[in-house]
């Protein structure tokens, strides 16, 4: 401070505090060798509260308001310093400006999951995070318990004991709750008034803190319990996984271009066939163990066919007539059965042919 700045300390004092920082909760007024001039003005804007401390001792306390300094407005500062009948010169004390605004925009969160015995899941961990805002209650105790001779507490020093005040809370929370971890985002507005009272309760009278607001923006269980959850609901939406996969893979087999090749090009016909029946027979759960299917009967023709390179079969003759009427086996699929000396069309076998028909005779004349 130089000189000048000095002499005009002397001659006018003017205390206040332009707080252009929405996030500084306490700061000391600069004064040289704390001097204070007699008649000085405050000046105490609304959303702060002025405190003089002499020597390490909290005096007087001043609310918004404009005050010009004498013994009648500091009682105790003047019982302190022994001022009897008023002072004359300029005393030394220390003048603490609190911000009493509502500061928003803080976070909080779980540096580590929180362990949870769950009914549904067991011991599970949980994370979760949030946002609160927070306000200097008692700005005395503030003063006492968290500022000591700093000259400014800025709100970013206080965010890690906020955050394990906030997180200890929580889990105290849940562990009283009871909540499932799946019923808890139906619960985020009412766990988070119940976790702002428990926290105000533990910073109020200890730090002269208030947390006017806090929210539960998200509580999440491990990576690898959500994919498991996940495949549980699509489960749960297919209803017999069974079935379905029976479905699944029949109706690959049955189109073109699926791994058995088609069924109308004469692959996959058996297995095909065998699904659709359990499909229509079977009931809404798969049984326990399923039966193995009989043999054919004594004597019955069996057929194997061949389409793009691929093989099926034995099939009985039943089968491949109703597939090749349904045209799910076209007539250059080729057939094969006991007795034949290779591979035919099966549009050539006289066993098969008349399922294909004949093309008409040419019109006469034409």
């Amino acid at each position: 401070m130089g000189l000048f700045d000095r002499l005009r300390g002397e001659l006018v004092d003017i205390i206040e505090w332009v707080d252009d920082d929405r996030h500084t909760l306490v700061w000391r007024f600069p004064r040289y060798r704390n001097e204070i001039k007699n008649g000085a003005q405050l000046i105490v804007r609304p959303g702060q509260t002025a405190i003089f401390v002499d020597n390490g001792r909290i005096a007087d306390v001043f609310e918004p308001g404009h005050y010009t300094l004498n013994t009648d407005n500091l009682p105790i500062l003047s019982t302190l310093k022994g001022w009897k009948h008023g002072f004359e010169s300029p005393f030394k004390s220390e003048v603490y400006f609190v911000s009493t605004r509502t500061i928003g925009e803080l976070k909080w969160g779980t540096p580590n999951p929180i362990m949870l015995r769950d009914d549904d899941f067991g011991p599970v961990r949980l994370r979760a995070f949030g946002t609160y805002t927070l306000r200097a209650l008692d700005p005395q105790v503030l003063l006492k318990e968290l500022v000591g001779t700093d000259s400014a507490l800025e709100t970013g020093e206080i965010t890690e004991l906020m955050r394990g005040v906030v997180v200890s809370a929580f889990a105290d929370l849940l562990g009283e709750s009871k909540i499932a971890a799946l019923d808890l985002a139906a619960n985020y507005r009412e766990l988070g008034d119940d976790l702002a009272k428990i926290v105000n309760e533990r910073i109020d009278d200890e730090y002269g803190l208030e947390v006017p607001q806090l929210y539960i923006i998200n509580v999440s269980l491990p990576e690898s319990v959500e994919k498991a959850l996940d495949a549980r609901s699509s489960m749960g939406v297919i209803g017999d996984l069974g079935r379905y996969q029976q479905f699944q893979l029949g109706n690959a087999l049955g189109q073109p271009g699926g791994p058995g090749g088609g069924l109308g090009e004469g692959v996959g016909l058996g297995l095909g066939f065998q699904m659709a029946n359990q499909l229509a027979q079977g009931n809404s759960q798969m049984a326990p163990a399923q039966a193995p299917a009989p043999p054919p009967l004594p004597g019955a023709t069996m057929w194997h066919v061949a389409a793009n390179g691929q093989q099926k079969g034995p099939l009985p003759q039943p089968q491949l007539e109703h597939a090749v009427r349904s045209g799910q086996v076209g007539p250059d699929a080729l057939v094969w059965t006991n007795g034949m000396s290779g591979w035919e069309p099966v549009s050539k076998v006289p066993a098969f042919a008349n399922q294909f028909g004949s093309a008409p005779p040419p019109l006469p004349g034409g």
